[in-house]
């Protein structure tokens, strides 16, 4: 019970932790004159994937490297398939064009970019991170130099404003609020493994992973019953690419990550990379640039069969 209650406290920690992380941060943006653009790929996208970096590089110090990995990977997953499954329950989602001609074949060059490095020798290392991590850094560089702000971040023209000092107290807040959420959830998650049996794997693929996804869930459904401009389907995307390269890039030129349990590889990496490709197809058939009802619980099915699949 105590363990549990680790893993329900450091969720709950997480949560209050980017929600207070996000809110100093664009604060602090906006205070700065920073673009929409520059806020959506930096600022947003580092809030909203502070839990699953913390709990990363905390899982892989302790020595839980398939906790840091499958953090991530479940996460991902989860963000197509079981956010943004039950997001498009609540309404439809237009496509721009963006999401062709950029989002997602970058989220496929990260997803593949990952896969490849720890498919032969099951293990991601201080130089194949530092690629990752360079990679999203030139990736932010052409979003800049092309003056792209499409889809990226909703309006944030109706975000608190928030004085120099509350500014400040909030970042501080966020960062205890996130590092003290990881070390409970790490130790509350490897126990909990002990406890039922199972794997690292499991544990980061299934309770983690949808605990550090909590924000976007939440965000997204917000967004909706609000009616607020439609979710660009690039802002979860984003979270994706830069949980590949950030999230596991700083991770692995921390300490280096070996996979435990293959699985991560031959199994859950893979479903990663289908739902992004799947993503695509429901995009444009059989109605183009467009997500809808259908695509919801066809997303929704896939990611309640991986989890199936998992346990």
């Amino acid at each position: 019970m105590l363990n549990f209650s680790f893993v329900v406290f450091g969720l709950l920690l997480l949560i209050a932790g980017g929600d207070y992380l996000l809110k100093s941060s664009v604060a602090l943006s906006l205070k700065l004159n920073i673009s929409k653009l520059v806020i959506g790929m930096t600022v947003v996208s580092f809030a909203t994937s502070a839990p699953e970096l913390l709990v990363s590089v905390n899982a892989a110090i302790s020595g839980i490297p398939d906790l840091s990995l499958g953090n991530v990977v479940g996460s991902n997953i989860a963000n197509l398939g079981l956010v943004l499954g039950v997001t498009l329950l609540l309404g439809r989602i237009d496509i721009k064009s963006s999401f062709y001609k950029i989002d997602w074949p970058m989220l496929m060059i990260a997803t593949i970019t990952f896969y490849g490095f720890v498919v032969f020798d099951y293990q991601l290392d201080a130089t194949e991170g530092l690629l990752m991590f360079s990679g999203l850094i030139l990736f932010l560089i052409y979003l800049l130099s092309s003056g792209k702000d499409e889809g990226v971040v909703d309006d944030l023209s109706d975000d608190e404003t928030l004085n120099w000092g509350r500014t400040i107290f909030y970042f501080f807040i966020g960062g205890v609020g996130l590092w003290g959420g990881s070390e409970l959830l790490v130790v509350g998650s490897k126990a909990l493994a002990v406890d039922f049996g199972v794997s690292d794997r499991v544990i980061g693929i299934t309770v983690v992973s949808v605990g550090t996804s909590i924000p976007e869930l939440a965000a997204s459904i917000m967004a909706m019953l609000k009616k607020e401009k439609a979710i660009s389907i690039g802002n979860l995307i984003g979270s994706n690419i830069f949980n590949l390269f950030a999230v596991l890039g700083i991770t692995s030129m921390i300490t280096p990550i070996p996979v435990g349990d293959p699985n991560l590889i031959d199994s859950d990496a893979l479903y990663m990379i289908g739902i992004s490709a799947l993503l695509l197809a429901l995009v444009f058939i059989p109605r183009k640039m467009s997500l809808g009802l259908r695509d919801g619980l066809i997303l929704l099915s896939v990611y309640v069969y991986f989890i199936y699949q998992v346990l």
